[in-house]
């Protein structure tokens, strides 16, 4: 028997679904119907791996920063590194910032990081839209060589000997150059210039725009998202350099802080000067010496990447899948 309500109503269509108690709880809006519902078990051990994968993440950083404010005894007390704060100073901060090695070397750094990062970035972006341009000049020959450089090397001794080789020798250039383009990084920018509507490029050249302007003023404006992210990468990658500081730099006041760093962990050698005659006078702690340089050198990444993080997933995997 039907009701005056039925009429109208399409058995084959199944009724809307409504929320159960616990999504009323979590207010969460209705699920696709191709999806199951979640049990309470299932939400506790998402949370539960969050939170461990968070811990895994916060607790070192957390070691880290403690050590590096905590003084003498409260290290020599905890017998290495320290938990839970207890006496903090500022003064392992202080004594690095306050001039010598590692304030100049956190300025080599920083010019790193900028110089090499504006060359890096300006050869990628060049070679990446030359090669979008299916009509370029040898435009499959020179994509196929480039991708060959991914899986095939020349070598850490035929590179050491032509950087030394082309009087690069103990210069910042020797930083710069032999890192100064990242075949992935060109071909994530290759994939997302082919992305731009032809239909914009072609109404320029019909204005009268050459190659330049078409990629000063649509291409990149066009591509502030990926941009930024291989930026990034750029720049989190010169940041961190330190191997071929090793290689190719002699002189120690031309040390990245990586360098500095490397030397106060692994060889535990102080740099000298007013933090040395501290650290051996008792007055710092060697290790607050250690996780302080380490804060610092974290600094600038933890710093730049929120900024950058909303253009990951737009920049890279449009540029990667549709590439």
């Amino acid at each position: 028997m039907t009701t005056l309500q039925d009429h109208g109503k399409d058995p084959a269509v199944p009724a809307p679904r409504t929320r159960t108690p616990l999504r009323r709880a979590l207010r969460v809006e209705p699920r696709p119907v191709w999806e199951e519902e979640p049990t309470r078990a299932g939400l506790a051990f998402k949370g539960f791996g969050l939170v461990a994968i968070c811990a895994v993440v916060v607790v070192p950083i957390w070691v880290v920063l403690v050590t590096s404010l905590s003084d003498t005894g409260t290290i020599n007390d905890a017998g290495g590194l320290v938990v839970w704060p207890k006496h903090l100073t500022f003064v392992a901060y202080k004594e690095l910032l306050s001039g010598g090695a590692v304030t100049r070397a956190a300025a080599v750094s920083v010019g790193l990081t900028v110089v090499g990062t504006a060359v890096s970035m300006a050869v990628s972006i060049l070679c990446a839209y030359g090669l979008s341009r299916r009509d370029s000049y040898a435009h499959r020959p020179l994509l196929m060589t480039l991708m060959a450089t991914m899986f095939f090397g020349a070598g850490l001794i035929p590179t050491y000997l032509l950087v030394t080789g082309i009087g690069l020798s103990d210069s910042y250039w020797s930083m710069i150059l032999p890192s100064a383009i990242s075949v992935f990084n060109v071909l994530v920018l290759r994939g997302f210039f082919m992305d731009t509507a032809p239909e914009l490029i072609d109404a320029a050249r019909i204005d009268g725009a050459g190659e330049w302007r078409i990629l000063f003023r649509i291409i990149m404006p066009l591509s502030r998202a990926v941009i930024a992210v291989i930026s990034l990468f750029y720049a989190v990658g010169y940041w961190s350099q330190w191997f071929n500081a090793m290689l190719y730099i002699q002189d120690s006041e031309k040390y990245p802080l990586q360098m500095i760093l490397r030397q106060l962990v692994l060889q535990h050698q102080v740099p000298p000067g007013a933090m040395g005659a501290a650290v051996s006078s008792g007055a710092i702690n060697s290790l607050s010496v250690q996780m302080a340089v380490m804060i610092l050198a974290l600094i600038p990444v933890a710093v730049l990447s929120p900024f950058v993080q909303k253009h990951f997933q737009k920049g890279m995997l449009t540029g990667a899948v549709k590439g």
